[in-house]
């Protein structure tokens, strides 16, 4: 059984998903496990990760526009505002989705569907340098 670690970070712009599928499977390719899993997991808790097509960008966009209907910058229903009118929109957001996502690894790829990217979705308007740490664990 072999194991390996590495932590990326990812530079965000605001509010968005940031597809990483390219990097992860460069990481797993390298660590040469050719039957096991990949957990990536987001140090962060007003970021998380989805798994989404990735073929057309009106799915991202939709997506995106769903989550600021749902739990709109500035509501009033929220109290903690002390770093902006996003900050608890964002934790709700990352609440909703996940923190962490296991991929399985078959046959030394991702076993991501044909339309499937791995994303970073940035819940606050600032950029951020976002730390995701990939684990791979398998023979």
């Amino acid at each position: 059984m072999q194991q390996a670690q590495k932590e990326i970070i990812v530079t965000t712009d605001g509010q968005g998903l940031y597809e990483i599928s390219e990097e992860v499977r460069r990481f797993a390719k390298d660590a040469g496990i050719r039957t096991g899993q990949l957990t990536a997991y987001c140090r962060h808790t007003s970021a998380s990760l989805v798994i989404q097509e990735n073929a057309d960008p009106d799915v991202r966009r939709d997506l995106i526009a769903f989550f600021q209907r749902l739990v709109p910058d500035g509501d009033p229903l929220f109290v903690h505002t002390l770093e902006g009118d996003d900050d608890m929109p964002a934790h709700v957001k990352s609440a909703l989705t996940q923190t962490s996502i296991t991929i399985p690894i078959m046959e030394e790829k991702l076993a991501l569907g044909t339309w499937q990217g791995l994303y970073l979705f940035e819940h606050r308007n600032q950029p951020h340098a976002r730390k995701i740490v990939l684990h791979v664990i398998g023979a």
